[in-house]
């Protein structure tokens, strides 16, 4: 079970195994289209994000790039490129090593031009099979390793979606150099996956929660809402904040620029995230597995 309070704010960084240091709260594009994304993206930065989640599956690379490209533009002096994380992801047909190093110059052509390198590049899915997924590996390992060897320069590479027979394949397989540094997982209260996230402890890998608000299918749970209203604090915010007590990485994702503020305001400008003991403990559900995703992969089923 979580502590209720934990010393985190909206500028708290977290250091991955490769000292690199990830914003602890993400803003994630999912679902934006290509004509909103650029504004949105503007706006979280605005309102203080410095962490942007997207995919070659959301179809919003550039956007958002472009997104990031015109909020230094417009605070030049203000905020640097390396203030701010951003994230893409490898889609399973893209799996592969020739296929990946063709996917990364493909995304090198969306964002490089606005962003000039990733940050962090995931294995969006382990949904191929084993010699495909070591493929991608391999050639995320040698583009990390050497930048000069391919199109776009990765300072970090993750997994998404992975569970443990996954991660151990990847760690037994003799051309295994370098670790991933996060594994993105829908998380929240619902879905703990504490076998998952002891693992990603115990090798020093950061868990990264996406759906953080189920996507909307439990907000209107009873136990939450009464919750909500016994300690009368917004319901999303109490999950944002269980999120966050939890030591994850949290992505929050809106397309209602009213929401991208209050969902960063969880987060104090300094000092501890507090939340009432009897919510965490009513939050505790290690045995609870409730999948909200579109995609039906469960990280716990080896897919081979």
């Amino acid at each position: 079970m979580a502590p209720s309070t934990l010393k985190v704010d909206r500028h708290t960084k977290r250091k991955l195994n490769n000292g690199q240091e990830i914003p602890v709260a993400g803003y994630g594009v999912y679902t934006l289209t290509q004509k909103e994304t650029v504004d949105l993206v503007y706006e979280a930065l605005k309102q203080g994000y410095r962490h942007i989640d997207t995919a070659v599956l959301y179809g919003n690379e550039r956007e958002s790039a472009q997104g990031v490209a015109k909020f230094l533009k417009d605070n030049e002096g203000k905020v640097k490129r390396e203030d701010i994380w951003f994230t893409t992801k490898i889609w399973n047909s893209d799996h592969g090593y020739n296929e990946t190093k063709a996917a990364v110059d493909k995304i090198a052509a969306q964002v490089k031009e606005h962003i000039g390198y990733v940050d962090l590049v995931l294995v969006h899915l382990p949904k191929s099979n084993k010699e495909k997924r070591l493929g991608t590996w391999k050639a995320l390992q040698e583009l990390q390793q050497d930048p000069k060897n391919g199109s776009l320069e990765i300072r970090s590479i993750g997994v998404s979606n992975f569970g443990v027979k996954h991660l151990e394949e990847l760690f037994a397989w003799d051309g295994f150099k370098v670790k991933p540094v996060v594994n993105q997982l829908e998380l929240h209260p619902w879905l703990p996956h504490h076998k998952i996230r002891d693992f990603l402890v115990k090798h020093d890998i950061a868990a990264e929660a996406y759906s953080p608000l189920t996507q909307g299918e439990n907000l209107d749970d009873l136990e939450l809402l009464q919750l909500a209203e016994k300690h009368k604090i917004n319901k999303v915010e109490i999950l944002l904040k269980w999120s966050f007590l939890q030591g994850f990485i949290v992505l929050a994702k809106t397309a209602k620029v009213e929401r991208i503020k209050q969902n960063l305001e969880v987060l104090p400008e300094s000092g501890s995230i507090l939340l009432d003991e009897d919510i965490v403990k009513a939050l505790d559900k290690p045995e609870s597995h409730q999948v909200f995703t579109w995609f039906g992969l469960d990280p716990t089923v080896y897919v081979n």
